[in-house]
Order: C-alpha cells, then structure tokens, then sequence
C-alpha cells in the first residue's frame, strides 16, 4: 500500500477551506492550485473598486511570479523541482493580461525558453480570494 505524503504552509485558508497545499502519492506530486502570498497576505493584490471589483491587471506577472515561487517551494519539500512537472493549469481572470505574462513569466519560472510541461490556460470569473489574479496547479512525477 502507497503512504500519502502532505506539505502545506500554514496558512489561514488552509484551515477555513479545509485542505493541503500539495500531496504525494506514488511517484506522483499534486500540487493543489497555488497563488501569489509570502506566507500569509496577497503579493502584488490587485486593486479593488468600492464594490469589490479588480480595476487593473496589470500585476498578473507579479503576481504569478510569487505563485511559481511557491509552487518552487512546495515541490521541494518533495525532493523535486519544476523540472518534474509534467502538466500545468493556470486560472486567470483577465485571459489577454495572463497571455502576455505567461510567456515571459513560465519561460523564466522554467528556466527555458520551451518549458517541457503541458499547460493550459483558462480564463474564470472569480478566484477564491478578491485581489487574487491568477491560480496555478500542478502535478509533477518524481
């Protein structure tokens, strides 16, 4: 019988929601949808109307450079890295603003120009957080 391995980092919506960050079963590493914190609070929240509406999206790429940052560091603790994942799937809320980061923001995130790993890109309405931009989960082999 395979033994589940979990990592998570500790935070809030850990608890509230009620899940890991990520869970290795096998040689396999699913990482649950990452997004952009340093442990506790938004990096680079979107700015917010009145209402609670996103009024710019201009900080896609940061924030999805701190989402792959993190996905970094949860990987690790599994002993793999990046170069493990095999399919990627990033939620965003503005599809242009996430196409024109993506590109630069994967090939840098992979450390290639032509990152080895299947990814799709979905446009959403609303992402569990209200600044929150962009959402990416994983599944590595390692």
């Amino acid at each position: 019988m395979t033994t589940k391995q979990v990592e998570s980092f500790g935070v809030s919506w850990e608890q509230a929601y009620g899940y890991v960050q990520a869970v290795r079963h096998g040689d396999t590493i699913y990482v649950s949808g990452q997004l952009s914190h340093d442990g506790e609070h938004m990096v680079a929240p979107a700015p917010l109307d009145e209402d609670g509406r996103i009024t710019y999206f201009g900080d896609m790429a940061d924030q999805m450079t701190q989402t792959y940052a993190n996905a970094k560091t949860l990987l690790a603790r599994f002993g793999a890295s990046l170069d493990d994942v095999v399919e990627e799937v990033i939620y965003v809320l503005d599809v242009d603003a996430g196409m024109a980061a993506a590109g630069p923001v994967r090939k840098a995130a992979y450390g290639t120009e032509n990152p080895q790993v299947a990814s799709t890109i979905i446009g959403v309405t609303r992402l569990a957080l209200p600044p929150q931009l962009i959402e990416i989960k994983l599944i590595a082999k390692a």
